[in-house]
């Protein structure tokens, strides 16, 4: 079956997915190409479609490989692969737009005389571990989006601390630490960052040792409170609709997981399933959250002398209950 024949074969064969590919030495202003392909077209049929599409040399021999967590992993696919089921086994939201700036996508690869591959994207990844190493000792002067803490910014002004924020943001870096602070960007959608893979790399770590997350202050807090025998405290605080109640939930399953080490928690399922019931009575509709807390919470977890959770006591208090005395537009 074509490439061109999957229009056709939409009531046949199921559904068209749009794959994107891109040449090997890919840039910002590269052309990528997009294909609609059903799940039975081979990776051959796409690479003689890409070739002619992108006007490439169709004397040389090409390769289509895939590459998933931003170059951490790169496969070469045989000419009868499917790339669709290599999609399909993607995150769900590499499957809707699975763009270079995702981690996963496509390259087309030119085959080496002698039969070999070049690697260029792993090529690309040494270098930057590379630079990343120099940068550590000093040899080089860090980017703007490379400080992940302001207090090491050189030159701190709004207009520093604002241009930090935007340069990480866009490569889906929402935390930023301020010194113990903990700085978190709403980005109104979900990141693969919170799952245990995660968790386990920020485990006793030192903070600031690695890169800003909400899971690193969960796990300072937990280690401090078990080494020194002293209760933790974390206070989270932010605008309507900037993360509170979600980065609260983040920190309630970090907690207890490390507490379970691995296990499911009875617990943790019992804090976060009161926060909808709670939720329905005292949250509300604004104009810009359509699920705006309007109560406040102390949730207290209590530990074992061994580290392990005994239960939890979770206290409400409304808030701004003398200044709702009237129901604005949108509201």
């Amino acid at each position: 079956m074509s490439i061109n024949d999957a229009g056709d074969a939409d009531n046949r064969e199921g559904k068209i997915y749009t794959l994107q590919i891109c040449p090997s030495l890919y840039t910002e202003n590269s052309i990528c190409c997009q294909l609609p392909a059903t799940k039975d077209v081979t990776a051959g049929e796409v690479i003689r479609e890409v070739t002619g599409k992108l006007n490439l040399d169709t004397s040389k021999c090409y390769v289509l490989a895939e590459v998933k967590e931003s170059g951490g992993e790169e496969w070469i696919l045989d000419a009868n692969d499917l790339p669709v089921q290599r999609v399909l086994l993607w995150p769900r939201r590499a499957q809707e737009k699975h763009s270079q700036s995702e981690g996963y996508y496509f390259l087309l690869q030119e085959r080496n005389t002698d039969g070999s591959i070049r690697y260029i994207n792993l090529q690309l990844v040494a270098k930057e571990r590379e630079r990343r190493r120099l940068l550590e000792r000093g040899f080089l002067p860090p980017q703007s989006h490379l400080y992940d803490d302001l207090c090491k910014l050189p030159h701190l002004t709004e207009e520093t601390i604002l241009q930090t924020f935007k340069t990480r943001f866009q490569k889906h870096k929402i935390y930023t630490y301020a010194g113990s602070i903990l700085i978190a960007i709403n980005p109104f959608r979900f990141l693969p960052i919170y799952n245990p893979k995660y968790m386990k790399m920020y485990e006793n770590h030192q903070l600031g040792k690695l890169e800003p997350h909400i899971f690193a202050i969960a796990d300072v807090a937990y280690n401090t409170m078990r080494r020194k025998q002293v209760n933790q405290c974390i206070v989270i605080s932010g605008e309507s609709g900037s993360g509170k109640t979600q980065s609260t939930n983040f920190l309630i399953h970090c907690l207890t997981a490390l507490s379970q080490k691995g296990y499911a928690s009875g617990v943790e399922r019992t804090i976060l399933g009161a926060g909808p019931v709670l939720e329905a009575f005292g949250n509300a509709k604004t104009a810009h959250n359509n699920n705006s807390s309007r109560f406040g919470k102390f949730i207290q977890v209590n530990y074992l002398e061994n580290g392990l959770v005994r239960g939890a006591i979770v206290e409400k208090y409304l808030l701004e209950k003398s200044r709702l005395v009237s129901q604005e537009a949108d509201e």
